[in-house]
């Protein structure tokens, strides 16, 4: 596994035995992972505080190993002990895959066990530990991919797994041989328990999977603001047309689901009741019209 470079650490780094490097792409993964050890410099992350307890020194790690360019290190810790730590446990049989690709801008991906098939929604690093948690939790039947942003490695896992992917054909560009095709916008149940709803907007072949009515994995679509408490979009990274993605938007008003899943930003957990209220306001927030051409998240 790539190190970082202790010569390279960002000066704004806290002293003691975590460092960020100079190559970090600041994805937010870190601050997701250890909200307590990393911070935000606006450009990039950084260590604001060293770990205080066993529990930090431990997220920390985790956050060191999803790392999707090798920009956080550590000069004592031994990381092996939290390999297996991954694929992380969210709910039910749904988990974080953590190893997050640079080729999917450092994404978020994540796995569903289940008994007629396991599902990867979008890809993580092809890396042997994954490959070997995978196969001993049954291997992959279904690679969903939400967007042409977040492919990565899929292509590679679908080999390994003889799993299908699954993508809109607009956004077919990012996987040619891709083996099953989205058409059109209305939604589709391939597998019962399993909705994709085409989401048009961020990108114009983006979808997202509702899981169970209760886990919304959402790409780029949409994700949740900390700093706002609320659910939020981004204006200034819609590749397609923001009026179609607020439309989208609006079209996930009927679903019920309890979690948000993103690919990039935070993830979260409400009621179905307090979901739809996040989303309505939502909604009503893009609608209004840009204030600024500055980058915005809404």
């Amino acid at each position: 596994m790539e190190m970082a470079d202790f010569k390279k650490r960002l000066q704004e780094n806290i002293p003691g035995d975590f460092y960020v490097d100079s190559r970090c792409i600041n994805c937010g993964n870190c601050r997701e992972l250890a909200p307590g050890v990393f911070g935000d410099s606006g450009r990039y992350a950084y260590v604001k505080s060293q770990p205080r307890n066993a529990t930090e020194r431990r997220e920390a790690l985790q956050a060191l190993i999803a790392c999707p360019v090798a920009a956080i290190g550590s000069r004592n810790s031994d990381r092996r002990p939290v390999m297996g730590d991954f694929p992380m446990p969210i709910e039910d049989t749904v988990s974080y895959c953590g190893f997050n690709s640079a080729e999917s801008y450092g994404g978020s991906s994540y796995f569903i066990e289940h008994p007629h098939g396991n599902w990867l929604v979008d890809s993580p690093r092809f890396v042997p530990h994954l490959i070997k948690r995978f196969e001993t939790l049954g291997g992959l039947r279904y690679i969903f991919l939400t967007h042409k942003d977040d492919v990565a490695e899929s292509e590679e896992y679908a080999r390994h797994f003889k799993a299908e992917r699954i993508i809109h054909e607009a956004d077919r560009i990012a996987a040619p041989t891709a083996e099953i095709l989205l058409r059109g916008t209305s939604p589709v149940e391939l597998v019962p328990g399993f909705k994709i709803i085409p989401v048009p907007g961020h990108t114009k072949g983006h979808c997202v999977l509702l899981y169970k009515e209760k886990f919304l994995f959402t790409g780029d679509h949409l994700e949740w603001n900390p700093e706002e408490n609320s659910l939020g979009a981004y204006r200034d990274y819609c590749w397609y047309d923001w009026q179609e993605q607020t439309r989208s938007m609006e079209k996930l008003l009927p679903f019920r689901f309890e979690w948000v899943l993103p690919g990039h930003g935070h993830r979260h957990r409400g009621t179905v009741q307090q979901m739809r209220a996040e989303v309505q306001r939502l909604v009503e927030k893009m609608k209004q019209p840009a204030v600024s051409y500055l980058s915005e998240r809404l």
